[in-house]
């Protein structure tokens, strides 16, 4: 019998890491370089981070192009304390990758993703598609569902989106989240922002802000124009943070839920939150 997927070969060192073997054949690239090659990475889980990464045997990384860290983050990554620079050609990446202070991983190293500007790799590979941000959690799932439910998305009492066919994506440990046609959206009502987020399952997104005088925090819808293969449905739609907006689906009106982005929408906040 095939192991529930509680059951799987997740794994716990004793500092608090969680990790377990992954098949995904994963490159990474700098410029032109191959600097990981890899048919047995792992994917590790740090306890204060709730995104996965990759560490790799030494045998599948470039370690040729590495240096130990002249100035190395000590400390960070569960108390890491051996770093390394990147040395590419002329370049050289600060802090581009670690080893995880575990036994079981001593024979291992991590790299810094480009979610971090000038301290990681420029691509990233699973297979023969491209990822962004950071790697992907086997665990979580993301479902783009087309549905003729009706929802009408209201601010400050404002009726700003009333639609019958939305596409509902369901996510792993967060809100439905409600994408809607703009021929459904009172776009009148919104004003585009230079803000854009990256999400490894979605893409990246575009933000619009609330042009009336209410006290809602600025970026509080997005769409993804050009979304990844698996969410299609969502192409163009908008979506309003459920955690700012009043929701009515149905008839029945939603509460308003409080997910880790409530911190960051705040009316004060300059940029708003980041992808959902």
């Amino acid at each position: 019998m095939s192991p529930l997927p509680t059951e799987r070969s997740l794994r716990t060192t004793p500092e608090g890491l969680h990790w377990e073997p992954s098949e995904r054949w994963v490159r990474g690239v700098k410029g032109d370089v191959t600097v990981v090659d890899s048919r047995r990475p792992v994917l590790v889980w740090e306890p204060e981070l709730p995104v996965p990464q990759y560490a790799f045997p030494r045998a599948d990384v470039r370690e040729d192009l590495l240096r130990p860290a002249k100035n190395p983050h000590t400390g960070t990554h569960t108390g890491s304390q051996i770093f390394y620079d990147l040395e590419v050609g002329d370049e050289r990446v600060a802090n581009a990758a670690w080893t995880f202070p575990s036994a079981e991983l001593a024979d291992h190293i991590a790299f810094e993703w480009f979610r971090r500007p000038g301290r990681g790799l420029d691509h990233w590979y699973e297979e023969e598609e491209e990822i962004f941000i950071h790697p992907r959690d086997p665990h979580k799932r993301v479902d783009a569902m087309p549905s003729s439910r009706h929802v009408q998305v209201e601010i400050d009492g404002t009726l700003v989106a009333d639609t019958r066919r939305p596409v509902l994506l369901f996510e792993t440990a967060l809100p439905t989240r409600y994408y809607i046609p703009r021929q459904d959206v009172r776009l009148d009502l919104l004003k585009p922002t230079d803000h854009h987020t990256g999400c490894p399952y979605k893409g990246t997104a575009e933000y619009w802000s609330w042009r009336g005088d209410a006290d809602v925090p600025p970026n509080l819808v997005w769409s993804y124009p050009e979304p990844l293969p698996a969410v299609g449905p969502i192409r163009g739609l908008l979506a309003f943070f459920n955690e700012a907006v009043d929701i009515v689906v149905d008839g029945e009106r939603q509460e308003r839920p409080v997910t880790p982005f409530s911190a960051t929408l705040k009316p004060s906040s300059p940029r708003g939150p980041e992808p959902a």
